[in-house]
């Protein structure tokens, strides 16, 4: 599954089993895509975010991912 998640070209796996992609496909066609590559014990949750967001405790490198993967200003 985490080549498929790297394939949408914009993705982040700061969180341990949490990714955070950029794409212009919608939530239902991600998951569509991504159920092929789980097993029994998967969950997937693909769900919309952006700015504004909040957060805390990110590295120099995180905070920059998500401010421009969130187009944050």
């Amino acid at each position: 599954m985490f080549e498929a998640i790297k394939s949408y070209g914009m993705w982040w796996h700061h969180l341990d089993s949490t990714w955070i992609i950029v794409t212009d496909e919608s939530a239902a066609r991600v998951r569509d895509n991504l159920r092929q590559y789980m097993d029994k014990n998967d969950e997937l949750l693909v769900a919309s975010i952006g700015a504004p967001a909040a957060r805390s405790g990110f590295n120099d490198n995180g905070s920059q991912w998500l401010k421009e993967g969130l187009k944050e200003s």
